[in-house]
């Protein structure tokens, strides 16, 4: 009986390693899971919690000894100069109270203080300089051997070619490879069009990017970085605690992370992770916990490391953004544009801070690309306030009863045809405003803050008016009368009155706004600001030809197509008649002054708030300029004028060297031109 219950328990410890391992390598290798964070997570607490209570087991390599995976073999290998460890991890005051007590009977007495960093969910990677180059960069790998992947590393802006000052005779340095949230719905949104595989996750988007065998592809993905770790020093100062070792990476050009904080004791840290976690969604990268360090770098080396992890560090995870759970139908929602985008109902599952029944599959070639079935076991991701989406199946855990899924052929709000065109990815009702559905979402984004920003017209109100029948298009909302409203549940005189005012301001929103709300496909707000500039009239923007639209500088062919496309429909022509008849103007003033090409040829970007101007009349101001407006900063940048609470932006135009104005500057930039963007000469120790 009991040499029955040792091999069970021996059995049950390999099944474990053995999982623990495939599902290490699709993650750290293979930038591909199959099972959330918090699965894994808790298969090895499982594992860890079994070689515990049964010590004969724990002898022989185990993952709970391990970090990350071995290489893939697609780069040349390289071998550490010192190991890169994993970190422990925490999921509760009591984790991290137990921590600290043991970290105070280690050193005898309490710990000195700590860093706290946000930890970044990206692809930890090292580089080492010699006499202040770049001359090898790696991935963590197994931590003892990782990959050569200098090349790609070079295509990384934000990581310095060259370091600043008096740079030491060698040093390597450890960081986290990330992209930003929206550079990676931008990628998504590339992948889509060009019909390739989405990314699951901008952590997955990172790792894959630094794993591109063409640097150009690495380049065009706008990756950045955060250095959290000094490696190795030779030939450079003596430092005394992990913050110091923070700012002198900073001053040798590296990139410090401005929410990391010095703390006094564990307390203190549990209140910087609880302020990291409600600030969590609004930052522009995603996180997926704390670091917590011991600072003094004396008491790092007195208590060292495990086999896995150092000893003087501690991860403290942030609730998990990936769950699993079952999904039990596809259905379709009907868009604004017609789109008909499949969306998966769930077994509700709370993960990402919400609970979660509904996530979406983006169109039907991506259900099939993913080959997620009817009946599958799923994951789900959640981060802030992003839609919930299905990742992809567990694949693992089917049983044969799951089902194909195929786009309707038919709406199931007015049981027009859906049609799928020849090239398109995405298929469509074709039953235009008849459509409830579509004309409820078109509704929704015309009255919406970036279109005619018509307050109080939410989905709420806009479901009252479709159940009055008060609304066929959206050009109805500039007929509406008080009495549509008055006595209906909800709405007193005061509400109804204040719906009104603000339909009645939004007759005189600029062209911009009235060209965003009509929702034309592939003509968005920059592309909108670039019309309204030129023509002022959305008569004339709708009776421009084809190429003359095609030849402005940010249209383009793609663009000119699919506006012609949209003024010719008749349903499109009725309805800019009748927003007309309701009293939109749809009409710029001329601006006062002449245009002028004065800013022709350079790319301004424009982060933070400024104080003399709203976003929208700081770059109409450059287009009358003849300059362009950029989206993100590239060493073709003019400059990155700069206002209160600037965004990434800044720090990689400080990065590359970009020009960056204040506002006094951007206006003496808008009267003088290009004059005022002198670069100085570059001093001895930068490159010229």
């Amino acid at each position: 009986m009991r040499d029955r219950l040792f091999a069970k328990v021996r059995e049950t410890i390999e099944a474990l390693r053995e999982t623990i391992r495939h599902h290490a390598a699709r993650y750290h290798r293979d930038d591909d899971p199959e099972i959330s964070d918090a699965e894994y997570d808790a298969l090895v607490r499982q594992l860890e919690a079994l070689e515990q209570a049964h010590p004969e087991h724990a002898g022989g390599a185990s993952p709970t000894a391990e970090v990350g995976a071995s290489p893939s073999g697609l780069f040349a290998p390289v071998t550490h100069a010192s190991r890169m460890f994993s970190l422990d991890n925490a999921i509760s005051d009591d984790d991290m109270a137990a921590w600290d007590q043991r970290l105070a009977r280690s050193l005898g007495h309490a710990p000195s203080g700590y860093t706290c960093e946000l930890k970044i969910d990206g692809l930890a990677i090292a580089l080492t300089y010699e006499r202040g180059r770049l001359v090898l960069g790696a991935t963590r790998g197994d931590g003892t051997t990782g990959e050569d992947v200098t090349a790609n590393l070079r295509a990384v802006a934000a990581i310095p070619a060259r370091l600043r000052g008096d740079a030491p005779a060698v040093l390597e340095v450890r960081g986290e490879v990330y992209m930003p949230t929206s550079a990676f719905v931008a990628l998504n949104r590339r992948q889509a069009d060009a019909d390739a595989r989405l990314f699951a996750n901008p952590r997955n988007a990172a790792a894959g990017s630094v794993r591109q065998k063409d640097a150009a592809v690495t380049a065009s993905r706008d990756l950045s970085i955060w250095i959290y770790q000094l490696g190795r020093l030779e030939g450079g100062p003596s430092l005394a605690s992990h913050w110091d070792t923070l700012d002198y990476l900073a001053s040798l050009g590296f990139a410090k992370n401005p929410a990391t904080a010095r703390v006094a004791d564990v307390a203190q840290a549990m209140a910087y992770v609880r302020n990291a976690q409600r600030e969590r969604a609004s930052r522009p990268y995603q996180t997926d916990g704390v670091v917590v360090k011991l600072d003094v770098l004396d008491e790092q080396r007195e208590l060292g490391f495990t086999a896995k992890a150092p000893r003087w560090a501690i991860a403290f995870k942030f609730p998990p953004e990936e769950q699993v759970t079952r999904l039990r139908d596809i259905q379709i929602n009907i868009g604004r544009t017609g789109a008909a985008t499949p969306f998966a109902v769930l077994d509700p599952v709370f993960v990402g801070g919400a609970t979660v029944g509904m996530a979406t599959l983006h169109n039907a070639d991506e259900v099939a690309r993913k080959d997620v079935r009817i009946g599958d076991w799923v994951i789900v991701r959640r981060a802030g306030d992003v839609i919930p989406e299905v990742v992809g199946p567990v694949l693992a855990r089917r049983d044969g009863s799951e089902t194909l899924w195929q786009m309707p052929t038919v709406c199931p709000s007015c049981a027009s045809p859906i049609v799928r065109g020849s090239g398109e990815k995405v298929a469509r009702c074709t039953g235009g405003f008849a459509c409830r559905s579509r004309l409820r979402e078109y509704v929704f984004h015309f009255a919406s803050r970036g279109a005619m920003d018509i307050e109080g017209m939410g989905y709420r109100t806009v479901d009252t008016l479709l159940e009055l029948g008060h609304l066929a298009t959206p050009a109805d909302i500039f007929f509406l009368q008080p009495e549509a409203l008055l006595g209906v549940e909800g709405w007193g005189e005061t509400s109804v009155n204040k719906l009104m005012a603000a339909i009645d301001r939004a007759r005189a929103r600029p062209l911009t706004n009235v060209l965003v709300g009509l929702g034309i496909r592939h003509v968005g707000a920059s592309a909108s600001r670039l019309l309204a500039l030129r023509y002022l009239d959305l008569r004339m923007v709708l009776e421009a030809p084809e190429p003359e639209l095609a030849a402005i500088d940010g249209i383009g062919p793609v663009s000119a197509a699919a506006l012609r496309q949209w003024a010719s429909e008749a349903d499109n022509v009725a309805l800019v008649q009748r927003l007309l008849e309701g009293g939109v103007v749809a009409r710029d003033p001329a601006p006062a002054g002449e245009r002028s090409d004065r800013l022709a040829g350079l790319s301004i970007v424009v982060t933070g708030s400024l104080v003399g101007f709203t976003r929208e009349q700081a770059e109409a101001a450059i287009l009358a300029g003849g300059g362009k407006v950029g989206s993100s900063v590239s060493k073709k940048t003019a400059a990155v004028v700069v206002g209160a609470a600037p965004g990434s932006k800044l720090a990689k135009a400080q990065q590359l060297g970009v020009p960056v104005l204040d506002e006094d500057g951007f206006v003496r930039l808008l009267a003088a031109g290009p004059s005022v963007l002198a670069r100085p000469a570059p001093s001895a120790s930068e490159p010229a």
